[in-house]
């Protein structure tokens, strides 16, 4: 059978970013499909590198696109456990394509693939080109055995942002690494001490911790909290699943959204255009800080489609999500050193920025010159995307129902985005977004309201309004 009809067959999907779908579907002879598909566009490369996260079925998957590989004569450098943006550096210094297996802070029941060209993650034109190959798929021999795991990634990684930084840069610093079962937890310790701070390392688990920096949950919030009171912490520092996304803390335990954090992040690169999905806050136009803001759809291959163009005109590109996840666009010089350009979703970068930016002051400070636009985000599990869909159509036809079982029945609707889901904004500047995942079955609510306490209390209004009616 060849490569697209299994794919058709998986029941595994392209969200925003990568192929996710539940465990069961990743098959030996689906992930095979995928890796001889993805290379397939790949000819002439002789090398492929493979990481993956903590999920427990993560070494299964791999050694299935490992053995699919080989039986091409493909050679294969095996990372082993790392996070996603340590295995896209060292494979683009590399020039060679790679794989992680993850699925980021989807449930452990699911998994992914995310795919990397020598230049970078795919796009969604590549996306498709995978899905349609008519490459053929051999019965391969598969079993779980993996090749040494080399830590040349791992080491590179830490490298690329100990060169940046002086070592003193965290000196004086008290900071808590939040590890639960994040894929980069054995590396970020050493590199937060190499930079000078002192390290409290918290919560390793031994089962995968589904982390959404989007929606982080109150358990997590008030454990940072209980850490901060125990430990007497300057920051905590943690990521989702596969190191891609950021959480970070000031210094009372609360943590800052991610596109917040990748604001200021920005401004401390004197980063001059910025490509950003919808669901951004509008504070980034608002803060004046940009000589061109770009929006786009929900997803990192929208994120860096748009860089090229910005290039053209601009030294300092970049991009970011609302998950927290930075993109370096362009080469940019920093600290009178070379930062390259590194165009997927990273961790350390923005974490590091900001620490950097704070310096000896506390990192809530940094907040209090910024547009006061505050957001709150949260979502619906299982809740499939074609409720999500009809749903959609439902409040566009009809915001006024929504809007009265929130409590805003005094205001209206003024403008809808549709960039990405609906993304409407009121009379009063308010903003209520709805959209389903691009990559698991739920439908996602994003709020920006004129205080923080307000855009918390409206998620919980849109969606317990959803939830009640829907069931």
């Amino acid at each position: 059978m060849n490569a697209a009809t299994t794919l058709s067959n998986s029941n595994i999907a392209f969200g925003t970013s990568g192929a996710r779908g539940l465990v069961d579907d990743f098959t030996p002879e689906v992930c095979a499909a995928f890796t001889l598909a993805f290379l397939s566009t790949n000819k002439h490369y002789k090398r492929l590198a493979i990481a993956i996260d903590n999920r427990p079925s993560s070494p299964e998957i791999a050694a299935s696109c490992i053995a699919a590989a080989k039986d091409l004569g493909i050679r294969v450098d095996y990372y082993g456990v790392i996070p996603t943006p340590a295995l896209a550096f060292t494979s683009m210094n590399d020039a060679i394509p790679s794989i992680m297996v993850t699925g980021s802070h989807i449930p452990f029941d699911r998994n992914g693939l995310k795919f990397y060209r020598p230049e970078g993650e795919i796009s969604k034109a590549d996306e498709l080109a995978i899905l349609a190959a008519e490459v053929e798929v051999p019965a391969l021999a598969f079993n779980n055995e993996l090749p040494a795991i080399s830590h040349k990634a791992s080491d590179s990684y830490k490298q690329r942002y100990l060169e940046l930084f002086s070592d003193d840069l965290l000196l004086g610093k008290k900071i808590g690494i939040y590890e639960h079962s994040s894929a980069g937890r054995d590396l970020y310790a050493d590199l937060f001490t190499a930079l000078g701070a002192e390290v409290v390392s918290l919560g390793r688990s031994d089962k995968f911790v589904p982390i959404d920096t989007e929606a982080v949950g109150q358990e997590d919030i008030k454990q940072a909290q209980l850490w901060q009171g125990e430990y007497g912490l300057d920051a905590i520092f943690s990521t989702d699943g596969d190191g891609d996304r950021p959480l970070l803390s000031d210094e009372a335990g609360n943590y800052l959204r991610g596109d917040i954090l990748c604001l200021l992040a920005a401004q401390y690169l004197e980063i001059e255009a910025l490509a950003v999905p919808v669901s951004c806050n509008s504070g980034i136009e608002r803060c004046g800080a940009f000589h061109k803001v770009e929006r786009t759809k929900i997803g990192s291959p929208y994120v860096i489609a748009q860089f090229s163009a910005l290039n053209q005109s601009y030294q300092r590109v970049a991009g970011f999500e609302a998950n927290g996840g930075f993109l370096l666009g362009s080469d940019i010089s920093l600290n009178q050193k070379l930062l390259s350009a590194l165009p997927t979703r990273d961790a350390l970068l923005p974490a590091l920025a900001v620490l950097a930016l704070a310096g000896s002051k506390p990192i809530s400070q940094l907040l209090a010159n910024l547009p006061k636009s505050f957001t709150a985000s949260d979502r619906l599990q299982n809740f499939s995307r074609e409720s999500s869909l009809n749903l959609l159509e439902e409040v566009e036809a009809d915001p006024q129902t929504l809007l009265l079982n929130a409590g805003l029945k005094e205001f209206t609707v003024i403008s809808i985005d549709k960039t990405d889901g609906l993304r409407m904004t009121l009379n009063n500047q308010f903003i209520i977004h709805l959209r389903p995942s691009g990559n698991a079955p739920e439908l996602r609510c994003y709020i920006e309201a004129d205080s923080q306490l307000i855009a918390i209390e409206l998620v919980e209004k849109v969606l317990g309004y959803i939830s009640s009616a829907k069931s």
